[in-house]
């Protein structure tokens, strides 16, 4: 199990804390930190598209319009702190996000966290 976060998210803790309490040992990858390596961003874009771009973030409201336009991949490249996250592996289950779905997924529960 991976876990792609920034150690400053509430929510990327919130997820770590639950999915250890629940068993788990996920490989945590700080994208701030560790940066995303390539072969993982084009199976995150593959995965998600567009949707992994965090568009209410600060890194976004400070890119000009022009970085706006840009491709997803090139976007994640260059600022790895626009990935909307966690993004949580686990074998062949991939999830974004931590909302009921995604607890589901992982730890088999809806509520808590």
């Amino acid at each position: 199990m991976r876990i792609f976060s920034l150690k400053t998210c509430d929510t990327c803790r919130k997820a770590i804390k639950a999915l250890r309490a629940a068993g788990h040992d996920p490989v945590v990858i700080d994208v701030r930190a560790d940066g995303i390596a390539e072969a993982d961003l084009t199976a995150l874009i593959d995965r998600f598209g567009d949707d992994l771009i965090n568009r209410s973030s600060a890194t976004w409201r400070q890119l000009s319009d022009t970085e706006r336009a840009g491709a997803p991949h090139a976007l994640l490249a260059a600022h790895p702190t626009l990935m909307k996250r966690p993004v949580i592996q686990n074998g062949d289950v991939w999830t974004l996000g931590w909302k009921a779905d995604a607890q589901a997924a992982h730890i088999g529960q809806t509520s808590g966290a």
